[in-house]
């Protein structure tokens, strides 16, 4: 088994549907992708910063999950990050109500010494210079580098964010994203301009259509499960990486193949996320629950079929 590293936020988010809304509920980027990774009882830590208002609780029960700590700074006199965003009846946009850096404003983020071995680095959605900064601290190149990011980085960094993604091995991001980074409408036309920027591997992120899978003109697809209700999106895109980088670093096996099943995990934990608001839904969920719908994943996607010469 590999050892994990995230980088990313953690953070509150206060979030409003159409099937009800929150108040300051625990958030962030490195939070969901951590909770979806501790489901394969890895070695992981996250690095991260919060501000002296973020409760003990939260930090207990991402220990509880055997999550490592040691590299995420606390600002006694801080705050910690806060988003706020409002999603229409589709679920499928949203908007931003506030965004608060407050403590991440200024944050410069150290690789602990037991995880400068890291076999597996997952960069989360950060600026482009933090996320190059963990890059830098690392004496020996990890087995796999994964990057997600956004659109606001591609507004408002694109340099910077083009010259962490030419050391990278795996992007995953939207499909929306993949277009304004590319330039190109068709997906597959956007998969080759992103590949020839560095990464080997282009994962493309479509919501509750599934997510695409390129490698050097070979093309996977995951469907997303049919559900009968989603209450949040939040915290989804980031579950699915944690899920795709957590069954990687389990197995060690970066081939296409191993990548194909790793699309598929990362879709099953997505799935979970959506059904309550923030992290609730990862924080209490079973094996059993886990096998169980993977089940239903292989029912859906798996057909025999006549194929005349």
């Amino acid at each position: 088994m590999g050892k994990l590293l995230i980088v990313g936020t953690v953070a509150f988010d206060a979030i409003e549907t159409p099937f009800g809304k929150t108040e300051k509920i625990l958030g962030g980027a490195a939070t969901y992708i951590g909770l979806s990774a501790s489901n394969f009882g890895l070695d992981t830590g996250i690095i991260s910063v919060v501000g002296g208002d973020f409760p003990q609780e939260y930090l207990q029960m991402l220990r509880d999950k055997n999550i490592d700590l040691t590299g995420l700074e606390i600002v006694k006199e801080g705050k910690t990050f806060f988003w706020s965003g409002k999603y229409d009846y589709n679920l499928n946009t949203r908007d931003t109500l506030a965004t608060d850096l407050n403590v991440l404003a200024d944050f410069q983020p150290v690789v602990p010494d037991n995880f400068q071995d890291c076999d597996f680095l997952m960069l989360g959605n950060l600026h482009p210079a933090v996320q190059m900064s963990v890059i830098n601290q690392i004496p020996k190149r990890p087995k796999l580098v994964v990057l997600d990011t956004m659109n606001f980085w591609m507004d408002n960094t694109m340099d910077e964010l083009k010259e962490v993604i030419s050391k990278i091995d795996v992007i995953t991001i939207n499909d929306e994203e993949a277009r304004q980074l590319s330039g190109e409408y068709s997906l597959v036309k956007a998969a080759q301009i992103i590949h020839e920027m560095g990464p080997q591997y282009v994962v493309i992120k479509k919501g509750e259509n599934g997510a695409l899978l390129f490698n050097n003109g070979d093309v996977f697809f995951a469907p997303a499960l049919p559900l009968e209700e989603v209450f949040d999106p939040t915290g989804a895109g980031d579950t699915f990486a944690g899920g795709f980088i957590g069954y990687l670093a389990s197995t060690s096996d970066v081939s296409f193949e191993n990548m194909k099943r790793a699309v598929i995990f990362g879709s099953n934990f997505a799935s979970f996320c959506v059904e309550k608001f923030g992290t609730k839904r990862m924080e209490n969920l079973g094996q059993q629950e886990i096998q169980e719908r993977l089940k239903q994943f292989k029912q859906l996607t798996q057909f025999e079929i006549e194929l005349t010469h």
